[in-house]
């Protein structure tokens, strides 16, 4: 089997060495030894970032993806939790398209200042009270950033 060198693992998976490290740290991935001081990975850990990726694109914590690798390093991948996955993804869903109602009736409200349209002071005592979350997107996309330790 050939081996690569982290530089190779990080072009190759478009994974930053960084991140590379990070996962190491956390247990996700291993290193099989050094060249130098270039840590070295046998080549089916590109699968194994891939997988990571895929979790985090979904939404899973690294945590959450790390529960996902056996002792052997096989995955198995819980179908329970990707329909839990599922089911949260339908809930942002939902948000977002209140958000974005919410934000079509502004751009639209025929009321000369939106703080006089009631749908418009609704949806901002709703936002206040915290009802209405911040946008999932928001929450995320610092977090879900390609590599990104998490």
């Amino acid at each position: 089997m050939r081996l690569l060198d982290i530089a190779e693992v990080a072009q190759r998976s478009g994974t930053p060495a960084s991140a590379l490290r990070y996962y190491e740290e956390k247990g996700l991935i291993a290193s099989v030894g050094r060249r130098g001081l270039k840590r070295l990975f046998e080549s089916a850990v590109l699968e194994r970032l891939a997988l990571i990726a895929l979790g985090q694109t979904a939404g899973f914590s690294l945590a959450e993806i790390a529960r996902t690798f056996l002792p052997d390093g096989r995955a198995e991948i819980d179908r329970d939790r990707l329909l839990a996955k599922a089911e949260e993804l339908d809930g942002m869903i939902g948000q977002l398209g209140a958000i974005r109602d919410g934000l079509r009736h502004a751009a639209v409200c025929p009321a000369p200042s939106h703080l006089e349209c009631p749908t418009f002071r609704r949806i901002m005592g709703l936002a206040a009270s915290g009802a209405l979350p911040r946008s999932p997107l928001l929450a995320t996309s610092g977090r879900r950033a390609r590599g990104g330790a998490t």
